[in-house]
């Protein structure tokens, strides 16, 4: 266990299904609250948001089977990289770890793990947040609504990146500093926040064996679950946050989610982009706190 005495966080590692699970943790008073990253980022990922909600509650945040420091299995040997297997991780992390039901945030697919989880186990999750939840749009179900041209180039697209030496390439060429920083500029509505500590942090954990399968083995999922299929299900609160400047999931899209009755609450960030948490945590962490305080 290492603990940074600023931050007043501590790294720890979790044994889950014979593998090393490592999560952050903060605080020692106050209901748990477990913080889930999206896809190619880890639990750096909520490093402006752990310490300071810790002050209030119990935070938890994870790295996710396959990203962060945690274990890089190979796909299929024994887990695949599914929102079922992640689901199952959270759920087993709340009941092995944290020992109490809990509330869980999650941000991009981050929000589809956590909703898995809810819909695995209600009695163990309190709440749920949402933070630019993926649509998902290269899903084989919503293919049917795009353009024909994108309906082919997509498949073909995960078709070629499967061959192994082709798909090392890609993700060789894309696991470097200039390239991560132009797609967080992209995705980010606040540029400043893309900083060079943002960058090697998500470049450190491509550097381990078995990160570029993880990488073409979730490239190639567009199968599982949406979550349009998962909130119908889901019978505990859910609050729901999105910058309206997200390139990637348009707060168009995302307002559809208000229609679920279990959405209590759809707010806009305005110029905030994918990455609240990160890019905006002085309008995040007052929200999250708040809102499990309510509850």
């Amino acid at each position: 266990m290492m603990v940074s005495q600023a931050e007043n966080v501590q790294s720890n590692i979790w044994q889950w299904q014979g593998f090393n699970i490592r999560y952050q943790h903060s605080g020692a008073v106050g209901a748990p609250l477990v913080l889930v990253h999206g896809f190619g980022a880890s639990s750096e990922h909520w490093r402006k948001n752990i310490a300071e909600l810790g002050k209030t509650n119990r935070v938890y945040a994870i790295d996710l089977l396959g990203f962060g420091q945690s274990a890089k299995p190979t796909p299929g040997q024994p887990l695949s990289y599914t929102f079922e297997t992640w689901g199952q991780q959270v759920l087993d992390f709340c009941q092995q770890v944290v020992g109490e039901p809990a509330f869980l945030a999650g941000n991009s697919i981050g929000c589809v793990v956590v909703l898995q989880t809810a819909v695995m186990a209600q009695d163990w999750v309190q709440g749920v947040a949402m933070l630019d939840c993926s649509l998902r749009l290269l899903h084989e179900r919503k293919r049917a609504m795009m353009p024909w041209y994108r309906r082919i180039f997509a498949p073909l697209l995960q078709r070629v990146l499967a061959n192994k030496a082709i798909g090392q390439f890609f993700f060789s060429r894309l696991a470097r500093p200039k390239p991560v920083r132009n797609i967080l500029k992209q995705a980010y509505g606040r540029e400043a926040a893309v900083t060079d500590e943002l960058v090697q942090s998500l470049l450190a954990p491509a550097k381990d064996d078995g990160a570029v399968d993880v990488f073409l083995a979730f490239i190639g999922y567009s199968q599982g679950p949406l979550a349009e299929d998962l909130l119908p299900q889901v019978t505990c609160p859910v609050l729901v946050l999105w910058g309206e400047a997200d390139p990637w999931e348009p707060i168009a899209l995302g307002r559809e989610f208000e229609q679920y009755e279990a959405v209590e609450a759809f707010m806009p960030l305005p110029g905030v982009g994918h990455c609240p948490q990160d890019e905006a945590p002085e309008l995040v962490n007052p929200q999250l706190r708040d809102w499990v305080a309510r509850h």
